[in-house]
């Protein structure tokens, strides 16, 4: 993410990469080389015409692009012919109709030399694209009227109230203003911590909030997966990653896991931090300035998922990981998943004859309900609904800060730079995942370039304003 040189200090080791990342990874079992039969397939066959290039690297890069769409699959080429991209998907739907799948270049990069392809069924970690998912599962029970969001939280989660907590309602969960953006590091996570459903939740309702809740809001990271994991837990009687399959991706037939199963491994693309240093980013550089910070617990009081400096790398790669269910970044699916799930919530809550949401509870989802000029966690303005953000146009303070969508767009961008996220007004729902993480809090230039082909292709005329229109 940072520095390449690998160091003693926070700063050092969070671009630990390559050699160190490949001993933490699950190794050649996560070759990202599966076989070629998605659940979701029927759906993604269509007539859009075959396409195909080879990256200047000799990656093979191959799709079905419909002919408006060009632009967006000649993009995605650049991004490896001038990007460094290593492997890589994206998909659009527009109007509920598959317009742009496209895959390739190559899974394994952890290797000092990545051979093996990204096939068209290769999935990868999304990070915080799962929030989309878990929100997603929220909104499903709270549609149903089996939840509310104006409710307390302790209503369903009655240990939640300790330390004043009682009267913090779901709603200021799903909009990151309950002030648990992070456990604080005076109740250490022990190692593997992460993979203790109840050690979590347990040690979050213990927690005093970090500001008064409701009254500011503070990317809650890795914390609001288990928060609203929980109540999901508490009010369905099943886990989340249960609950997600059951209501989302076997509904729709799609290949995205929150907990993935043990036969399913042999897919995954394992993920390369970034090494990128960027000018500004004031989350990072409060966690080098102030290791006792909010900021630092929230990277590293989590019992060793993004680490433990100076020497332990992250565990996200790891078998133990990937079967964890981590509900705010440890989802595992493609850009085809990703495309799947937000074609649902761009088309009035249905794909095709799968309805997850009522259309009109649907229809008011990309509301924005918390922005501020300073989220108190990254530091930078932030937009945020019900468990999703709105364009955020932060490029003022420089690269790597901001996620370009249109005006009433809303989802989820995935550290790294992975994105997914539904257009009610353009019908469009777009997906990009990828093994190479970028650096910064919002998209790197790869996927944004992608987002930015896929509404130049619609006729959008530009975004000098802070979002597509």
């Amino acid at each position: 993410m940072l520095d390449t040189p690998l160091a003693t200090s926070r700063r050092g080791f969070l671009s630990l990469g390559g050699a160190a990342l490949a001993s933490a990874a699950v190794g050649a079992t996560l070759s990202g080389c599966g076989g070629a039969s998605a659940a979701d397939s029927a759906f993604w066959t269509s007539a859009n015409p075959a396409v195909s290039a080879t990256a200047a690297n000799g990656a093979k890069i191959n799709g079905f692009v419909a002919p408006q769409y060009q632009g967006v699959f000649d993009a995605f080429v650049a991004n490896f012919n001038t990007r460094a991209e290593i492997g890589a998907s994206v998909a659009v739907t527009a109007n509920g109709v598959p317009v742009v799948e496209a895959w390739g270049g190559y899974a394994d990069a952890l290797s000092a030399a990545p051979s093996q392809p990204w096939n068209r069924d290769t999935v990868s970690l999304v990070f915080s694209c799962t929030k989309g998912a878990t929100a997603l599962c929220a909104h499903i029970l709270i549609a149903q009227g089996k939840l509310e969001l104006d409710k307390p939280v302790a209503h369903y989660w009655p240990e939640f109230a300790a330390n004043g907590k009682g009267a913090i309602t779901v709603r200021m969960l799903m909009q990151h203003q309950a002030g648990l953006a992070a456990i604080p590091f005076n109740t250490p996570v022990p190692p593997g911590g992460w993979a203790d459903w109840n050690l979590m939740t347990s040690l979050l309702a213990a927690a005093p909030p970090y500001w008064e809740p409701g009254t500011a809001h503070g990317y809650h990271a890795l914390t609001f997966g288990w928060l609203v994991g929980e109540v999901v837990r508490r009010v369905s009687g099943k886990s989340l990653g249960t609950f997600f399959q059951e209501n989302v991706a076997m509904p729709l037939g799609t290949d995205f896991w929150i907990g993935m199963p043990a036969d399913k491994l042999s897919r995954v693309a394992p993920m390369l931090s970034a090494t990128e240093q960027l000018a500004y980013e004031p989350f990072l550089a409060k966690i080098f300035s102030d290791p006792s910070s909010m900021q630092s617990a929230v990277f590293f009081n989590l019992g060793g998922w993004l680490g433990i400096p100076p020497s332990t790398p992250p565990a996200f790669n790891t078998e133990a990981s990937l079967k964890a269910e981590i509900p705010a970044a440890g989802g595992v699916t493609n850009a085809r998943g990703l495309a799947t799930m937000y074609g649902a919530l761009a088309n009035g809550g249905a794909l095709g004859s799968t309805r997850l949401l009522p259309s009109d509870y649907a229809g008011q989802m990309g509301m924005i309900h918390s922005a501020s000029m300073l989220d108190r966690t990254v530091l930078v303005p932030t937009r945020f609904g019900q468990g999703y953000h709105g364009s955020i146009d932060n490029r003022v303070l420089g690269p790597g800060l901001s996620v370009i969508m249109g005006a009433n767009a809303f989802g989820h961008a995935g550290f790294g730079g992975s994105v997914g996220f539904a257009d009610p007004q353009a019908k469009l729902s777009f997906g990009y995942t990828m093994n190479r993480m970028g650096p910064g809090t919002g998209l790197n230039d790869r996927g944004q370039s992608l987002v930015d082909a896929t509404y130049k292709a619609l006729g959008y005329s530009g975004n000098k304003w802070g979002s597509w229109v």
